[in-house]
């Protein structure tokens, strides 16, 4: 039972995470926001992958995430 409340944190945490990622991105690009989702998960795989804009603590949480787990992620609301 705590492993699956810390599961839930942890991908609620996910969650905030890439939704910051998401909000960044499109301040320096406006086009984010048209984009298809599966070409902003990409690109976040991307800046995660480099480790860009992220402390070592989130990067080592996001990076086991697939670009299919990002997109996923990012359709929950």
């Amino acid at each position: 039972m705590l492993q699956d409340k810390r599961k839930d944190l942890d991908g609620e945490r996910q969650r905030r995470l890439l939704q910051k990622l998401v909000s960044d991105l499109s301040h320096e690009n406006p086009n984010v926001y048209y984009m298809p989702t599966a070409g902003i998960a990409a690109l976040l795989h991307e800046t995660i992958k480099t480790g860009g804009r992220l402390s070592a603590e989130d990067r080592d949480l996001l990076q086991k995430l697939s670009v299919r787990d990002i997109e996923v992620l990012l359709s929950l609301h």
